[in-house]
Formats: structure tokens, sequence, C-alpha cells
């Protein structure tokens, strides 16, 4: 009887082992159809080029209600303008391209980075209208989004030119301990084409790489590391290895009475 209580344990527990484990965060662990091209040439970061539908935010910093002088104090704005007290107003880029400004009307801005679209519109007011503007511009709709091994998973703004990963994953509260630092993905296209870029933030030379300056639309998964892994794995087999063996002494309680 001991004998046969010992066989059906060792079969249990090699059945156990032999269960595949599957981690919870199965995102993004398929490549097949996804091109790695990022790490195959040389990456030069370039800033982002305003796109149809961006939304704009501007203000003259000489006058910190307005982006000109004249807009009437009621705040009335019509168009694709919206007046934010303190904040200058907003406006999105049309299809065509262009954005629609009071007193200048329609500036193509489409393919400009933020400061070449900054300086035309601080050189177009300057030459029509105002006397030494100091115009800030800010695009507002741009994000990336955090999932996987980070304190606070989610959508995040990029709030300036060059955005590093480094920088958003401190937004987010940090890795958590349960991270592999080692293997990072950044996942970036649109459709179809998808290029998937691996960092390692265990090497300090990650700080100067191009490849994690971020852009609009990114997508940032960190993935488990293997302790973690292991520990989840443990975990599971426990609790699915406990009933049976509570079922198995059972079994063999009965099997054993009904023999006396």
């Amino acid at each position: 009887m001991r004998a046969l209580y010992i066989i059906c344990l060792a079969g249990i527990i090699a059945l156990g082992s032999s269960c595949s484990y599957k981690q919870n965060q199965v995102l993004f662990q398929k490549r097949s159809n996804v091109a790695d091209t990022a790490s195959q040439q040389t990456v030069v970061f370039k800033g982002y080029q305003i796109q149809p539908q961006d939304v704009l935010q501007i203000r003259n910093l000489q006058n910190l209600k307005y982006i000109v002088d004249e807009v009437p104090t009621s705040g009335a704005i019509t168009g694709s303008g919206n007046a934010v007290a303190g904040a200058g107003q907003t406006f999105q880029v049309d299809e065509d391209g262009t954005v629609a400004l009071p007193a200048l009307g329609h500036i193509r801005v489409a393919g400009l980075t933020r400061p070449q679209a900054t300086k035309l519109i601080e050189d177009l007011y300057r030459k029509s209208l105002l006397k030494d503007p100091i115009i800030e511009l800010k695009i507002v709709n741009l994000k990336i989004t955090l999932l996987g091994e980070v304190k606070t998973q989610g959508n995040f703004p990029i709030l300036k030119d060059k955005t590093t990963l480094v920088d958003m994953i401190g937004q987010a509260g940090g890795l958590t301990p349960a991270a592999n630092e080692k293997n990072i993905k950044i996942i970036r296209g649109t459709g179809k084409i998808q290029n998937v870029t691996e960092i390692d933030l265990s090497n300090i030379n990650s700080l100067s790489d191009p490849r994690a300056f971020l852009q609009n639309g990114d997508i940032v998964y960190v993935a488990q590391n293997k302790r973690a892994i292991r520990a989840e794995n443990l975990q599971n087999f426990s609790t699915w290895v406990q009933p049976a063996l509570l079922l198995l002494n059972t079994a063999l309680i009965i099997f054993t009475l009904s023999r006396q």
C-alpha cells in the first residue's frame, strides 16, 4: 500500500512538471510577423514632424492670456481655437496640413518640427501684427503606451521633444520587482508594418542609445524576469497539485478502509 502511494505521488509530480508554463502577460511574444529592423540599421533621432489632426497649444509669452493681444477679453473663440486661461489656445491641424491662426489665417505647418513651426509663427506675427512676440508652441496630443512590469500602466503624454525610455518609465513610477530590465520592447509602426526594438537597461550605454528616444504612438512592453516566472510557475503548480494530493490521500484512505 505504501508503495502504491509513493508511485501515485511520483506520477502526479511528473505530470505537473510536464505542464508548460504560460505568463499572464502574453502580449507581443510572437514575432513571426514583426520586422525587427530597428536593430539592423543605424538609427538617427529626428524631431517629431507635425501631422494633420495634431493639436497645437500656442501662446504669446508677451501676453500670457492670448496668442494675439487684440483677442476680445470675453475669451469667445470661434473656429478651431479654444481659449484656456494662462495656457494659450489650442488649434487642430487640418487634413490639408494647415492650421488657422488669429490674424494670420491658414498656415502650413505639417512636416515641420515643433521648433520650426514655432519660428515660422513667431516670424509671421512679428511681420504682420505683434512687436517682438515670443511664441510658445506645444503639441499636446502626443502619447505613448506603457504595458507590462511597470508600476503604472497606461497612456502617457510626450511632454518634450526628446523623451527617452527612462523618462517614461520614471513617469510610470519605475519598474516592478518582477521586471526584466534586459528585455524592454519598443513597438513602433502602423497597420501590418511594426518594428520592434529591444532595449537592455542593465547596460548603461542604453542611456545614449538613439533607439531609446520615444515617438508618438510607441508601445513599450516590459516583460517579466526569470525569477518572477519561476516563482509564479511554482505557485501555479502548487495550486494545482495540492487538491490532487488531497484527493489522492482521500482515495487511499477509502481504499485502505475497504480492505480491512
